[in-house]
């Protein structure tokens, strides 16, 4: 009973945590005085059509002498991440009018490259005092009809015509109208920034006379109070054309504090409401299966109360049913050190979901810790390999194996390996496309110590401890020869089982998982960490019913062979994310060019597959704790 308060208690915990953990408990706000400086951080060019980030000094923009990398982590550039310092420079509390960058003028190279980015729709990432550069926006959400939303970035330019033609011209926006919100402290008058927003303009810049450092546009001219509203004149780009980039910044004083600062960043349009239904849905799920369990276990357990009772050999051979397989449940199944490697490689996949996300909740890792998601989950990954030793060492010990180094070794890397195998083709493309998205040879050797420093080491760690204990000793005896299993019905197949069996966990997480994607793939903010773990701890309740009522009438049929179907069982569920991430490509994407596509599917590829190994394990410990647990309730003479 105490128990299940304390589940109880971490719900409702939970339930309200789940929309307010989004800083670091340990970084602290910046107080900026009047005239200090403020220094723009430039980041990747993203684009949803190609999902291929680059670097913003692979386009013609205006760079400072010197260009310093600004790349925190590990996670950061797994995601493309390039922050580079930039030109533009403010002063708090200063405005500026249409402040001159730059002059460059562009060639066949640069011309293409731009009109590439234009076709593509590539949007410009910036960072002031750690927020995003967004674009207000006119939104609409299930709470207000008229919403104000953020959209990341600006586009790098659009594609337009002039009036009469019918010839599409590109044009760049080379104006960029800043707005930075700031709040002022109330006990000084220090004020912190809560707000970065860019109106972006396309305009043909016009001055007399020869172009020098002093020259005055007559375009946008500060001190005639002219500035920049339209793109009535837009700046075009082709060969030979000159471009001048320029600027203005206004500063406001709002009423968000510095602690609310991102709420408006990460409002969208998939609010708390959809989430609760995802929740409700998933629980409902869960109620059914576990009414199936209840009426499956009270039939258990009069089986067992009816067998147990009977006095004579003869009697007992009269049964049916799940009781007559007992000497042949526990056979060591085929592959079974294949079976270790899986549920062992499953459990340090399973741990690193559950640790990452009770942090996720706590607020460490929050939107504003860019890359800090990746780091933590390659890092717990790394350390979940002394359970994953131990896990696959006790099961092998279990089927009489006697190499424990042998299954260490492959546990280590049969799953890793394959996986890692294909990220090194993906990074491949993405080198080929000369994207900022490939991993850079010094990242890559990071990543090869965390597999080899620190995964394997403790992955053999945890397989000598696991050796080290007492065998998993079986209730029941095994017969040397192998009873002969029944012809089975169409619907008691292991094809139909697997099917059915992955349809309700992922059923369970469907609708969290479409706001995943969305997030991941169109490049929004994911927050909701309280949400994801609830519908992660239901997904783990779906997986453990569904393979248990599936394992009771596989055994009722007579059929003892349950390790390997238990595992695929659950793991089916995988099945079904793919199938789905296929179908959110080709309803929600615009991506058109193979490259793009292979990504996308590599790295859903790459995600299923783990999805597979955790969900598996969870389905095939369920089902071993089950026939455990009533076999061990037969009294056998």
């Amino acid at each position: 009973m105490e128990g299940r308060l304390l589940i109880l208690a971490l719900f409702f915990l939970l339930f309200f945590v789940s929309c307010h953990c989004f800083y670091l408990p340990t970084v602290a706000p910046r107080d900026f005085e009047k005239g200090d400086s403020l220094t723009v951080k430039v980041n990747k060019l993203t684009s949803v059509k190609t999902q291929l980030p680059y670097s913003y000094y692979s386009l013609p923009y205006c760079h400072p002498d010197h260009i310093f990398d600004s790349t925190e982590n590990l996670g950061q550039v797994l995601l493309g991440d390039r922050i580079h310092n930039s030109p533009y420079v403010f002063k708090m509390g200063e405005p500026q009018m249409c402040n001159i960058v730059c002059r460059t003028v562009l060639d066949n190279k640069t011309s293409k490259a731009l009109k590439s980015k234009i076709d593509d729709e590539y949007k410009v990432n910036m960072i002031l005092d750690n927020l995003p550069l967004v674009i207000p926006i006119q939104g609409w959400n299930f709470d207000q009809d008229n919403s104000l939303v953020y959209e990341h970035g600006f586009h790098v330019g659009l594609k337009g015509r002039y009036a009469g033609t019918q010839d599409d011209k590109y044009f760049i926006h080379n104006h960029l109208a800043f707005t930075v919100k700031y709040h002022k402290d109330e006990k000084s008058d220090a004020a912190r920034i809560v707000g970065f927003e860019v109106k972006p303009f396309s305009v043909k810049h016009e001055y007399e006379g020869q172009w020098n450092e002093k020259t005055r546009l007559t375009s946008c001219d500060p001190h005639a109070k002219r500035t920049v509203t339209s793109n009535e004149n837009p700046q075009e780009v082709d060969d030979n054309k000159e471009i001048i980039f320029t600027y203005d910044v206004e500063f406001q004083e709002g009423v968000i504090k510095w602690a609310s600062r991102w709420d408006t960043y990460l409002l969208t349009a998939y609010n708390d409401q959809t989430h609760w239904f995802s929740i409700v849905y998933s629980l409902m799920i869960v109620l059914f299966l576990s009414g199936m369990v209840a009426i499956m276990l009270r039939f258990v357990y009069h089986d067992i109360s009816k067998y147990n009772l009977l006095e004579t050999q003869e009697e007992a051979q009269e049964e049916t049913g799940w009781k007559l397989v007992h000497r042949d449940v526990f056979r060591p199944p085929t592959n079974s050190d294949l079976l270790c490697v899986y549920v062992g490689t499953g459990v340090q996949f399973l741990g690193m979901t559950l640790v990452t996300l009770i942090f996720a909740v706590l607020g460490f890792l929050s939107p504003s810790n860019r890359g800090g998601l990746i780091t933590a989950m390659l890092l717990l990954w790394a350390f979940m390999g002394i359970f994953a030793g131990y896990t696959s060492s006790r099961l092998y010990k279990m089927f009489k194996g006697t190499e424990w180094k042998r299954i260490a070794l492959k546990t280590a890397f049969i799953i890793p390996g394959g996986l890692f195998a294909i990220f090194l083709v993906l990074n491949t493309l993405m080198w080929g496309k000369k994207s900022s998205g490939a991993i850079p040879i010094g990242s890559m050797f990071l990543l090869v110590f965390l597999w080899f420093g620190i995964s394997v080491p403790l992955v053999y760690l945890g397989s000598y401890m696991g050796f080290k204990k007492p065998i998993i000793e079986d209730s029941l005896k095994t017969n040397e020869i192998p009873r002969e299993i029944p012809e089975q019905v169409w619907y008691k197949t292991l094809a139909f089982s697997i099917l059915i069996g992955g349809l309700l966990p992922f059923g369970a997480m469907f609708i969290e998982l479409f706001c995943i994607l969305t997030a991941i793939w169109l490049h929004q903010f994911y927050y909701t960490f309280g949400f994801l773990f609830i519908s992660f701890v239901i997904l783990i309740i779906t997986c453990a019913e569904i393979t248990v009522v599936l394992c009771y009438f596989q055994l009722c049929s007579e059929d003892y062979l349950w390790w390997w179907r238990s595992y695929l069982t659950s793991g089916s569920s995988a099945l079904y994310l793919f199938l789905y991430a296929a179908f959110y490509f080709y309803a929600y994407l615009e991506i058109t060019k193979p490259v793009s596509g292979m990504l996308y599917l590599g790295y859903m590829l790459i995600a299923s597959y783990a999805f597979f190994v955790m969900t598996g394990t969870i389905g095939f410990y369920a089902c071993l704790l089950f026939t455990r647990l009533i076999y061990s309730s037969v009294k056998i003479d």
